[in-house]
């Protein structure tokens, strides 16, 4: 038989489940311990010092020791919660073991029926008159997931971030060409609602406006340098009709393409 004793720097007090009957709100008080929430129905708002919480279903919240916390809202009739109160051992460097996990005060999980599973859990094993050490390796799976979540959200932002680049350089060497958001997408693998959201977060512009700026840029300089007729232009610059060509030059210029080629060209004999 293999036996093991495994010291873990958290140690369990209680926890439980709050189903509400519609009234009343979360007390005010101070607790010496941490307290992490997980809500399975309906949305719990609470205040920690100067800012509130809305947790919804499916998130967790955690709240610090230490630090006043209060409901600002009466319970709705839907709510339902689990709560778990531990504690947290220092360690040698004296740097808290939670905060070196980087669990997330506020979040939405990604697997909420596990956590519900592991609550359920936890209170079944509470209920055993032996305290048992499975209660604090439940807690440390609950934080571990809620963890996980924040790492997923971290590489799934990382991967937008990454994307968003990938379609500005396509932009840059095919604006000549008829692309949209749809085909860029298609071009990167990804959906194309998505693509748009995380390029505009990035660059604060959306697909179809970027196009056009770097297919008036082209435009800009094939109107100095070039003879080309204003259609030729449209034309190598990804637009199929003249008419719109000008609508959209004047709109990121202010000028139609023929003013702006006699006014810059006026400005560089006089310099």
């Amino acid at each position: 038989m293999l036996e093991l004793s495994i010291a873990l720097p958290i140690k369990v007090q209680n926890g439980g489940l709050f189903i509400s009957r519609g009234v009343g709100r979360h007390p005010a008080r101070k607790l010496q311990s941490w307290e992490v929430i997980f809500v399975e129905k309906g949305t719990l708002t609470i205040q920690e010092e100067d800012r509130v919480f809305s947790v919804n279903a499916g998130e967790s919240l955690l709240l610090w020791p230490q630090r006043r916390h209060v409901g600002v809202a009466d319970f709705p009739t839907d709510l339902k919660f689990y709560w778990l109160h531990f504690e947290v051992k220092e360690t040698n460097n004296t740097a808290p073991w939670l905060a070196s996990l980087s669990v997330p005060q506020h979040t939405r999980v990604s697997d909420p029926q596990y956590i519900i599973s592991l609550f359920r859990q936890f209170l079944s094993e509470q209920e055993k008159i032996a305290r048992s050490a499975a209660l604090e390796f439940i807690l440390l799976l609950i934080l571990q997931q809620i963890t996980r979540t924040e790492i997923g959200e971290k590489e799934a932002d990382d991967r937008g971030i990454s994307l968003a680049w990938k379609a500005q350089q396509l932009i840059r060497t095919q604006f000549h060409l008829r692309i949209s958001t749809a085909t860029l997408a298609r071009e990167l693998h990804c959906n194309a609602d998505y693509l748009g959201r995380v390029y505009r977060r990035v660059f604060h512009l959306t697909i179809t406006e970027a196009i056009h700026r770097q297919r008036v840029r082209a435009a800009e300089k094939f109107l100095l340098s070039d003879a080309r007729s204003l259609k030729e232009i449209a034309a190598l610059c990804g637009f199929s009709n003249p008419g719109y060509f000008r609508q959209i030059f004047h709109k990121h210029t202010g000028l139609t393409p023929g003013v702006w080629k006699r006014r810059y060209c006026k400005e560089h004999i006089n310099s």
